[in-house]
């Protein structure tokens, strides 16, 4: 043989050596190392059933449930069984069309692969569920699985514990090493999405052995694989039920929040925020119908205000001003001002005052007096002693920070904002490096750049009764058993305000607060037999750069000598503090203390204010904007609907006179033997088929 033809007929030899070589690596490859195809041929042997644990339940501080499970179930499908069934009988049932099955069918194979069982209908109704159970035989690959959800016996706090939903693709890649798998529910919002690994428990997994058409033969080794599900844990929190829901009641058809607080534990008692839903109005079949209304809704109501909406605090700020002026010096308990209209330290009459006369800083936080407030702020921006407006400016912010504002709180809740205590660097940048006190006056009355959370403002009420310090917010008070003891370590250290500001100074601005009370801003929301300390304030602005009726706050602690209770409540575009927020604040630190409203008179203020609508005018032009719409759309469905009935009507008579024409000829007819059958069923059908397109055709053409 040529030397030439060797040469290529190794070649040739190496290269089939190769080949086999790939190919038996491949063999290998896929029938002992590959995960992919084992599981494929694990799953056509054993039918892997998910068992879901019930979550953890959630306890008011006095053992109430406010949230319950109950059983509904899915229908679930393993699309690799599902072949070869009657398609349309199934979408009959469950009221959809085939391009809906095929495009849950793709979707379904795409996430979770053809050989996994994967929810097809999630929660059914009772009726679905009802119809299903009757059929579920005819549709191999498809069972009804059961599954524990939420339900909520006392309809309050929606915005607090939040929601559960499935999980989806992006969810599922975001927490990709925390066990998740389609199908599951995880919390999404409020407690259920910061307490998810305490509230979730484990699944748990049943194995059994099917035969080769799909058929469960039994447990897969007697059970051994198996695992039982665990509950979640249950958590038990610092709420009030009763006060929460009288919050929720006193809040209707208004925008704002309610936030109270134990002062001496820093666990919160309500947390309102309006306008509030239903929870239940989040679970069972319709939860997706329901969240896109409240998601479009003009007020927003799936906004936790409490935490996440900030607002310029207005006068409720004055208390902070007063002890930071005190602490520093600048003024003592006896210095007064003259107000005759305005603040003239700046040469300009701002702010403008409303009380004219001579305060000190009782009956100046009494009354509520921009001048005087104004005056406290330009001296402890102007101290020499700091070099500079920039340097003093730090100093106040230290000040506040320590009450908790400019900073998260640290709540137990996602969503937190944490408010704004403006720096130097903001303002050089606006008016040189050499601005001044007057550049900010409007800061020292809770205007300007100032903005705070109703949590913020609750705590400074806590803060103050306190004389100096506070415990982290929070909504969890203990979790069952102690295996997350460490998630609420932070919740027992005490925060202390700064430079250790002497009681004296928290006396004096007391004094002030439970002025506003007795005879000053806030004297017309006195709780009976109680002495309270509050600060009423009233704050503008501004939608799109257009002034807005003015914001209503009102923060207050009580009784002054024992404080069990801080509060804030903020009405939105409801006017001043003192005529919509401190009533309301009256009867919740009322119920709290008393356990009750016994009083008649005070009863009827509960349903008075209930009735109250201070849905703000935007808000309303709005919703009647939408409604419109919505009118329109249902007047035009009506018409539709009353066309066809008509064309139907008109159809059905044409019909019956034809065949009358023909069943009882006249002179002119044909014989009878000659007519078609008028009994046939299939005959009569095609007659008003015919009929009814003609008609429609000529309503269309027309």
């Amino acid at each position: 043989m040529p030397v030439f033809n060797q040469s290529r007929s190794r070649v040739i030899q190496i290269l089939f050596g190769v080949v086999f070589i790939i190919i038996a690596a491949q063999l290998v490859n896929l029938q002992v190392f590959s995960k992919k195809y084992k599981l494929q041929a694990e799953n056509n042997a054993i039918y892997r059933k998910v068992i879901y644990p019930d979550r953890g339940i959630i306890f008011d501080r006095k053992k109430r449930s406010l949230l319950e499970n109950s059983i509904m179930f899915d229908l679930v499908v393993t699309p690799s069984e599902a072949r070869g069934i009657d398609t349309l009988a199934l979408c009959n049932l469950l009221e959809i069309d085939t391009a809906e099955y095929k495009k849950r069918m793709r979707d379904i194979i795409f996430k979770n692969t053809s050989v996994r069982p994967s929810v097809f209908e999630p929660l059914l109704s009772q009726e679905l569920y009802a119809r299903l159970s009757e059929n579920i035989y005819k549709f191999p690959g498809f069972e009804l699985s059961e599954r524990s959800v939420r339900s909520y016996p006392l309809h309050i706090g929606a915005n607090f514990l939040g929601y559960t939903a499935e999980v989806n693709p992006a969810f599922l890649a975001k927490h990709k090493d925390e066990g998740y798998e389609m199908g599951d529910y995880t919390g999404m919002t409020g407690l259920e999405r910061t307490y998810e690994k305490v509230l979730m428990g484990q699944r748990g997994i049943k194995r059994y052995i099917k035969d080769n058409r799909s058929r469960i033969q039994g447990s897969y080794e007697n059970g051994l694989f198996d695992t039982a599900a665990i509950a979640g844990k249950n958590l038990y929190l610092s709420l009030d039920a009763q006060l929460q829901a009288l919050g929720e009641k006193l809040m209707t058809n208004k925008v704002g929040s309610i936030v109270a607080i134990d002062p001496k534990t820093g666990g919160i008692l309500c947390m309102v925020s309006a306008p509030s839903y239903d929870p239940n109005y989040l679970t069972g079949s319709e939860r997706s119908k329901h969240f896109n209304k409240l998601y479009k809704d003009p007020r927003l109501p799936l906004l936790n205000r409490a935490i996440y909406t900030t607002y310029s605090p207005g006068s409720t700020f004055k208390t902070v001003v007063g002890i930071i002026g005190l602490s520093e010096g600048v003024i003592n308990e006896r210095f007064s001002v003259v107000c005759n209209g305005a603040f003239w330290g700046c040469g300009n009459g701002r702010p403008k005052c409303l009380d004219k006369g001579t305060f000190n800083l009782t009956t100046a936080i009494a009354h509520s007096d921009n001048t005087y407030f104004a005056t406290v702020y330009k001296r402890i921006l102007d101290q020499q002693r700091y070099g500079g407006a920039d340097s003093a400016l730090k100093v106040f912010n230290t000040y506040a920070y320590t009450f908790g504002l400019g900073h998260k709180l640290g709540i137990d809740l996602p969503g937190e904002q944490p408010g704004n205590l403006p720096i130097s660097s903001y303002y050089r940048k606006i008016f040189g490096k050499n601005w001044n006190s007057c550049n900010v006056i409007s800061n020292a009355i809770g205007q300007g750049e100032v903005s705070t959370t109703v949590l913020q403002l609750a705590n400074v009420m806590a803060t103050i009764a306190n004389k100096g310090w506070y415990y982290t917010p929070h909504m969890v008070d203990s979790i069952e058993g102690n295996e997350f003891d460490d998630l609420l370590a932070r919740f027992k250290e005490k925060h202390l305000t700064d430079r250790e500001i002497p009681d004296s100074v928290y006396d004096a601005v007391q004094n002030g607060m439970q002025g506003v009370m007795e005879y000053g801003t806030g004297a017309a929301a006195q709780v009976p037999g109680i002495v309270v300390c509050g600060k009423t304030g009233t704050v503008q602005n501004f939608y799109h750069g257009v002034a807005q009726k003015d914001h209503a706050f009102f923060g207050a602690f009580a009784p002054r000598n024992n404080p069990k209770i801080a509060i804030a409540v903020l009405c939105e575009n409801a006017g001043f503090g003192a005529q919509s927020a401190a009533p309301i604040a009256s009867l919740m630190i009322e119920q709290y203390l008393k356990d009750s409203i016994p009083e008649p008179d005070r009863k009827q203020k509960v349903e008075d204010i209930a009735k109250l609508n201070l849905i703000p005018a935007r808000m309303r032009a709005e919703m009647n904007r939408l409604d419109s719409i919505k009118m329109k759309k249902e007047e035009e469905e009506q018409n539709r609907q009353n066309i066809q009935e008509q064309i139907l009507d008109s159809t059905s008579a044409e019909t019956s006179m034809d065949t009358q024409a023909i069943v009882e000829p006249t002179q002119n007819s044909q014989s009878p033997h000659e007519l078609p059958n008028t009994h046939s069923k299939s005959w009569m059908a095609n007659l008003i088929t015919t009929e009814h397109k003609k008609k429609k055709t000529i309503y269309i053409n027309a």
